[in-house]
């Protein structure tokens, strides 16, 4: 009897080693597919780099050879020669306008890429696993439009605030604006905060394209609140055909000195010293291309094949500020800010601006929009609010932005 028990226990113990042998191996097994894959994506990701800058906020910039960017990895831009500055007479003679001081981004402060290279920052393992998951990194996520608060799915939590102004039904070349530059605080890292402008055609049930850059404050992209300049293109209603900076093909960079996803050096402070850029989306007639152009910066262009419906023009240009947050299950509203984190009536030094606001036509002429043209939309206007004017030192202008949680936004 003492014999079979002894027995039992032993075959038990056989049995049990078996089975947490096989569900360790299991897992095992598991994390190293999924060790595979993160390898697999960052070394998609992250090309041969001929120099790499450290930059004071931890970022690694590195400098890539020019065809050797993810654009490069697109099937239809495998024969692709890159053209270094637009074509057309109207694109290429325009300046940045009369500012001098063209704001750089904290890497330049360590070094610059040299000569036929681009700077790219260099993506980790800790950015894959902020992610959803390792295939959607570099996409919104859940899908978003603008103006988002009017087309959320039933089942979406994640709700999106506009203090913006746009024109709609019209053929339209580009955009071009002077964008304030803030550090808005983000209550938590799954919300994020953004000023910018959107170049838009097609609808959000046959397919939106947009075409969209400005700043933004996002952890869950990038791992801490810095603002960041960033850009952005959809062609299926921020589906899976999308992409922020260069993190899939699609954008073709050309300028070694600006770097897509990297902080700024220089941020507004309330009443003090105050900080823009230019930022101009504009078509490019001859070849098709959208150009983007920080300050004097030609920074790189959109294929038009990337954006179907933006072959010709656009339907709508929007100007302004957004933040989204999750409200499921929240009994007040969130706390992050919008622009400066003060409303727009505080104005100049307080409240965060876009001026020199311009809409490019269809012969690539830059148009100043009265403000009585411009749409404002404001989703919370006890949340984040929208001023809009006209002057003769900045053209058409808003005034934007808001704290949140208020006494009056709850």
């Amino acid at each position: 009897m003492m014999l079979n028990q002894t027995v039992i226990f032993l075959l038990l113990w056989v049995i049990i080693d078996l089975v947490v042998g096989i569900t360790l191996a299991g897992k095992i097994k598991l994390s190293d597919l999924h060790e595979q894959k993160i390898e697999q994506r960052l070394k998609q990701l992250n090309k041969p780099t001929v120099k790499s800058i450290h930059s004071p906020d931890g970022d690694i910039i590195d400098c890539v050879w020019i065809y050797h960017q993810p654009a490069f990895d697109h099937p239809l831009l495998k024969n692709h020669t890159i053209q270094m500055w637009p074509k057309s007479d109207s694109i290429r003679d325009k300046t940045g306008g009369n500012k001098t001081d063209i704001i750089h981004q904290l890497w330049r402060t360590k070094g610059e890429c040299p000569e036929d290279t681009i700077p790219i920052r260099r993506r980790t393992r800790d950015d894959l696993l902020r992610s959803d998951s390792i295939e959607t990194h570099g996409r919104k996520n859940p899908p978003t439009i603008f103006p988002t608060t009017y087309h959320l799915p039933d089942d979406q939590k994640e709700v999106h605030e506009h203090a913006s102004v746009h024109l709609d039904y019209g053929e339209y070349h580009g955009s071009k604006s002077r964008i304030s530059i803030w550090k808005p605080d983000v209550s938590n890292t799954t919300e994020f905060s953004l000023a910018q402008t959107w170049v838009v055609n097609g609808d959000w049930d046959n397919g939106l394209n947009t075409l969209e850059s400005g700043w933004q404050v996002l952890h869950c992209m990038y791992g801490d609140n810095n603002t960041r300049f960033f850009t952005y293109w959809t062609s299926n209603s921020y589906g899976k055909n999308s992409c922020y900076n260069l993190d899939c093909p699609g954008f073709v960079q050309v300028n070694k000195d600006v770097a897509l996803g990297a902080a700024f050096n220089s941020i507004s402070t309330y009443n003090g010293k105050q900080y823009d850029f230019l930022l101009t989306i504009e078509k490019e007639q001859d070849t098709g291309l959208w150009w983007l152009k920080f300050d004097t910066y030609q920074v790189g262009y959109w294929p038009s094949f990337l954006v179907p419906k933006l072959a010709d023009s656009a339907r709508m240009i929007a100007w302004g500020g957004e933040i989204a947050h999750d409200a499921s299950g929240q009994k007040e509203h969130t706390s992050t800010q919008m622009g400066s984190g003060h409303f727009a009536e505080e104005g100049f030094k307080k409240a965060a601006y876009i001026n020199s606001i311009e809409y490019i036509d269809k012969a690539n002429y830059p148009i100043k929009p009265s403000p009585q043209n411009l749409e404002a939309i404001v989703t919370r206007p006890e949340c984040y609010n929208l001023k809009v004017g006209s002057s003769r030192r900045w053209g058409t202008y808003i005034f934007y932005g808001g704290p949140g949680l208020n006494p009056q936004c709850l």
